[in-house]
């Protein structure tokens, strides 16, 4: 398990799997802003990998997000798009709707940094969140990550076209200011 402060990043266990269902997927709205697809629902019993870990997978790496007391579930994490050549990656995170605002996220954001660095020794990681997503914007900048631009009106959600932002964070930026 990598550890943080307030949170623990460990693999995907069965029994998260309709917790996050229930508090992340089958919520249209959250599901469609963080999601950048259009919603539709999980079929009983469904691989997909947003639920289910691939260990095969490569590009793709999935955690389940606990609290460091008590292991409660909290959320999902992931770093996709992970790009062996150019040694980048993405950054994601969902936390269960009851567990925000506790600081939870800019410590999943700090490990997967510590992971995406560290232990997987890549260059740059990077962030795209909508432009309203102010939890988001604000975890991403406590982990030192750079705004490098907005893609306006690039994601379709919910009937309407949003701004998102690009963030970015090198590795020789994080190792500066590391714990």
């Amino acid at each position: 398990m990598l550890r943080g402060e307030k949170i623990g990043l460990r693999a995907r266990h069965d029994e998260d799997i309709p917790i996050l269902l229930a508090g992340l997927y089958d919520d249209v709205v959250v599901s469609a802003r963080s999601e950048g697809r259009p919603w539709r629902p999980f079929s009983p019993g469904s691989k997909d990998p947003r639920l289910v870990g691939d260990d095969t997978q490569q590009a793709h790496v999935s955690f389940s997000v606990v609290e460091s007391e008590g292991g409660t579930l909290v959320g999902t994490a992931t770093l996709w798009g992970i790009d062996t050549h150019n040694r980048s990656a993405h950054v994601g995170l969902g936390l269960l709707p009851s567990t925000r605002g506790k600081g939870y996220g800019t410590d999943v954001v700090a490990v997967l940094c510590h992971y995406g660095f560290a232990v997987r020794g890549l260059q740059r990681l990077q962030i795209e969140t909508l432009a309203d997503n102010t939890a988001m914007l604000r975890t991403a900048e406590r982990n030192g990550f750079v705004r490098e631009g907005v893609l306006r009106s690039s994601a379709w959600v919910l009937g309407e076209f949003l701004d998102q932002v690009l963030l970015g964070l090198l590795a020789e930026e994080w190792r500066a200011n590391a714990p």
